[in-house]
C-alpha cells in the first residue's frame, strides 16, 4: 500500500511538472508569435514636450526610437504651445527636425493637430490665451490650424491627419467643455486643406464612439488596461477584446478604419510624476508581463494597427539601469 501510495504521488509529481512546463512553453510561443508576427501593426505615439519633461534630451531618445527600436509607424502631436510661444509668432524648427529625421528612414507618420492634444494637460494652449475669451481662442486655433497644415501638407510620410484628441471626452483634462459645432468648423478647415484621412479618437471604455465614427474616416481608440481612481485604486478593465470589436461594429466603423490610437505601454501615475514612482508601485499598472500581456490583448481586437503609450519611458527605465522594457520594444519592432 505505501508502494502505492509513493508511486500515485509521484506520478501527480511528475503531472504537475509536466502541465507547468507545457504552460511555460505555451506561453513563451504565444510571446513568440506576437513578436515575430508584426508587420505594420505596432508603431509609437512620441512627445517631444513629455520627452523633455522626463529630464531626457528628446532628439536623442527620438533617433533611438527610430534607429535602434527600428519603429516604422509614429503618431506625432504638434503642440500649439511649441509652435506659438508668442502670439501671431510661428516657429516650427523642432518639428521640421521630427519631420525630416523620420522621412530619411521611410516613417509613417500620424500628425496630431489641434488644441487639444496627447499627454497632458490635454489642452495645451499657449500662455498668452489665459487672459482671451474662449471665442477668440477658437479663432487662433483655426489660424494656428491652417499655418500648421499647409506647412506639412505636401509631405508624403503623413498618412493620414488626428484632429484633436478625443476631442469629446469632457471629464479628463484641463480643458473648456467640448464644442462640438467648432470642432466641425476645424474639420471643414482640415478638409479644405489638405484630402488625406483624418483621424478622430475617443476613450475605449467611456462613450459608445458614435460622433467619432460620425466625423472621422479613421477611429482611433485609447486602449488602457490597469487604471487607477481614488475610490477603487488600481483597477483591471474585465472586458474582453471583442468588447472594442462590438463597440466599433454598433457605430458601423469598418475594420480597417479602426485603430488603436494609445495602447497602455507605460505606468498609470495617480499623482505626481511617472519617474517618481516606486518599482513596486509601478509594477502595479505596467510591468514586463504587463506589457507582455497588453500586446497579446491588443492584436487579440483585430484592429488594424496599435500605436504604443510610452516609449519615451522606457528609454527613461533604459538609462537608469532597467533595460527589460526597451529590449522587449526592440524584439517588437
Amino acid at each position: 500500500m505505501k508502494y502505492r501510495v509513493k508511486i500515485l504521488a509521484l506520478v501527480l509529481v511528475v503531472l504537475l511538472i509536466s502541465i507547468i512546463i507545457f504552460m511555460k512553453i505555451f506561453s513563451s510561443n504565444k510571446e513568440i508569435e506576437i513578436l515575430s508576427d508584426n508587420e505594420n501593426f505596432f508603431g509609437v505615439t512620441f512627445s517631444r514636450k513629455y520627452a523633455e519633461e522626463l529630464g531626457l534630451d528628446w532628439k536623442e531618445v527620438y533617433l533611438a526610437i527610430l534607429d535602434d527600436l527600428k519603429v516604422k509607424q509614429i503618431r506625432l502631436p504638434i503642440y500649439w504651445d511649441d509652435i506659438e510661444k508668442e502670439k501671431g509668432v510661428y516657429i516650427y524648427d523642432d518639428y521640421d527636425y521630427l519631420i525630416n529625421e523620420g522621412n530619411k528612414r521611410n516613417i509613417e507618420f500620424i500628425i496630431s493637430v489641434g488644441w487639444r492634444l496627447p499627454r497632458w494637460p490635454e489642452c495645451h494652449s499657449p500662455a498668452w490665451t489665459n487672459q482671451e475669451k474662449i471665442v477668440d481662442i477658437q479663432d487662433q486655433v483655426l489660424l494656428m490650424l491652417e499655418r500648421t497644415i499647409n506647412r506639412y501638407k505636401n509631405n508624403e510620410s503623413i498618412i493620414s491627419w488626428q484632429l484633436e484628441n478625443e476631442p469629446f471626452l469632457d471629464f479628463f483634462g484641463i480643458c473648456p467643455p467640448s464644442d462640438e459645432e467648432f470642432f466641425k468648423k476645424e474639420l471643414a478647415l482640415l478638409r479644405s486643406l489638405d484630402g488625406r484621412p483624418v483621424m478622430v479618437s475617443g476613450p475605449g471604455e467611456l462613450n459608445m464612439w458614435r460622433k467619432e465614427a460620425k466625423y472621422g474616416d479613421i477611429f482611433g481608440t485609447t486602449m488602457y488596461r490597469v487604471v487607477w481612481n481614488r475610490w477603487l485604486g488600481y483597477t483591471l478593465y474585465p472586458i474582453p477584446p471583442s468588447f472594442y470589436r462590438f463597440k466599433a461594429w454598433l457605430v458601423k466603423i469598418p475594420p480597417e478604419k479602426r485603430i488603436i490610437a494609445e495602447l497602455q505601454a507605460e505606468p498609470w501615475v495617480p499623482q505626481g510624476k511617472i519617474v517618481h514612482l516606486s518599482k513596486n508601485e509601478a509594477d502595479y499598472s505596467f510591468s514586463l508581463e504587463r506589457f507582455k500581456s497588453n500586446l497579446i490583448y491588443a492584436k487579440k481586437t483585430q484592429f488594424n494597427k496599435a500605436y504604443l503609450w510610452g516609449a519615451e519611458w522606457w528609454y527613461w527605465q533604459y538609462l537608469h539601469g532597467n533595460q527589460d522594457f526597451w529590449e522587449l520594444a526592440r524584439k517588437l519592432f
